[in-house]
């Protein structure tokens, strides 16, 4: 039988259940390797409740989050910046040195290469570090793109640490009990801005009481050193 008679065979015969079973498992070893390769080294080292599996952000969600950041200006940070382009697109948009933190180490590496092929390596950092030990008491421009698991503890953090001229945009997912000042683009490509001063005039005196139980809980969890 020579190549075109075999390649006819092929196209031609149907899948038995031997050949659908091998394709599966095929499929699932592929996506385990990934799983292992790129995601699980991040996710061993926080517990089951606040990992976030990496989704990419789009074109049309980075579009949106910087349409809020419009006319801000400094250091802007990403919380769980994954493969870098918030982090990326905002140098372009004239932010200062912006920085994104990712716990993963695959993660870190590709964003660091982005950063590299577009000549921009010396002009953004990404930094393996988890987020619930970063210090925000600094910053004044922050995106998140997270779960809403994680969002509802984060605010927590946020709330404590940020400045009153802070501006938190949330990509994706809006954060639970907060009120947006702003949103942009419709449906999963949905971005929501929030003022930290309008936040805290919102809830006065919810803020401290609920914010050291969760923070100090949260610490205990995440005590675990990165490699």
């Amino acid at each position: 039988m020579d190549d075109d008679d075999a390649f006819s065979e092929l196209k031609t015969r149907e899948l038995r259940c031997w050949d659908v079973a091998q394709i599966a498992v095929g499929t699932g070893l592929a996506v385990y390797a990934m799983w292992v390769g790129v995601l699980q080294p991040g996710f061993r080292k926080v517990p089951l409740r606040l990992q976030v599996p990496y989704i990419p952000a789009s074109r049309a969600q980075v579009r949106n989050v910087m349409a809020l950041l419009r006319g801000r200006k400094g250091v802007l940070v990403d919380l769980g910046s994954g493969d870098g382009r918030i982090v990326l697109e905002a140098h372009r948009q004239g932010f200062t040195s912006p920085v994104g933190y990712e716990l993963n180490p695959w993660l870190i590496r590709l964003a660091r290469f982005h950063a590299w092929r577009a000549g921009q390596h010396g002009n953004v950092s990404y930094r393996r570090e988890d987020l619930w030990k970063v210090d925000l008491t600094e910053c004044k421009n922050i995106t998140v793109f997270l779960a809403p698991s994680v969002l509802s503890l984060l605010q927590k953090k946020m709330e404590a640490e940020l400045p009153d001229d802070a501006l938190v945009v949330a990509g994706r997912f809006p954060i639970p009990d907060w009120t947006p000042c702003r949103t942009e683009g419709h449906g999963v490509d949905r971005a929501w801005a929030y003022n930290m001063k309008a936040q805290r005039q919102l809830t006065p005196n919810k803020m401290k009481k609920s914010t050291d139980g969760h923070l100090d809980k949260i610490s205990k969890e995440t005590q675990t050193p990165l490699e």
